[in-house]
């Protein structure tokens, strides 16, 4: 059976992860049901162009409207086998640690919680205060894993490129539904 995983696109800044967490997940033949914030759509288009949000719904198997809180990913009797914020804005991720399903986008988190799903939250904000802090220990007490995009300088990255791919990586493995993508570190 094809591992099908919702992927969450929010407004903050990093919105090429999702571009590339989309690009690997196809290539895995994973299923992909995408879901789009409005912030997330004027920041696609800001920080690669006007185009790319209608080519990260080209990629997804389903694209979901944010607007749409009767879709099939608000229900825990839809079968995926997890989902990953990314970017994940403070306010998404707050409304997550909060339950305040006002948006598909939160509303599927929410249940992936319920359900006791994986849920990776790739948080993107800098500094963090005491309110950030806060939610981030809510979901992580709920069950969800707070990631943020940290480059792996370990591995000597030579590109831009190369850290987008890593992050991406990394956060995919955290569902567990493949072998790992990211590569061990070695000494």
């Amino acid at each position: 059976m094809t591992p099908r995983v919702v992927v969450g696109v929010s407004g903050a800044s990093g919105a090429v992860i999702a571009v590339r967490i989309v690009e690997l997940l196809a290539t895995l033949g994973v299923a992909i049901d995408l879901v789009i914030s409005s912030a997330a759509e004027r920041t696609l288009a800001h920080e690669i162009n006007a185009a790319a949000a209608d080519r990260l719904r080209a990629r997804a198997d389903v694209a979901h409207g944010i607007d749409d809180i009767g879709a099939t990913i608000a229900s825990g009797s839809y079968p995926v086998a997890g989902m990953i914020v990314a970017p994940c804005s403070m306010r998404t991720l707050a409304a997550i640690a909060h339950s305040l399903s006002d948006n598909l986008l939160v509303r599927a988190a929410d249940v992936q919680l319920k359900e006791r799903r994986p849920l990776v939250l790739l948080a993107r904000e800098t500094p963090l205060h005491l309110g950030h802090l806060r939610a981030m220990t809510a979901v992580t007490e709920m069950g969800a894993v707070i990631m943020p995009p940290v480059p792996a300088f370990y591995r000597r990255p030579a590109s831009v490129e190369a850290i987008i791919d890593h992050i991406a990586r990394r956060a995919i493995d955290q569902l567990r539904i493949s072998p790992q993508i990211a590569g061990a570190w070695t000494p």
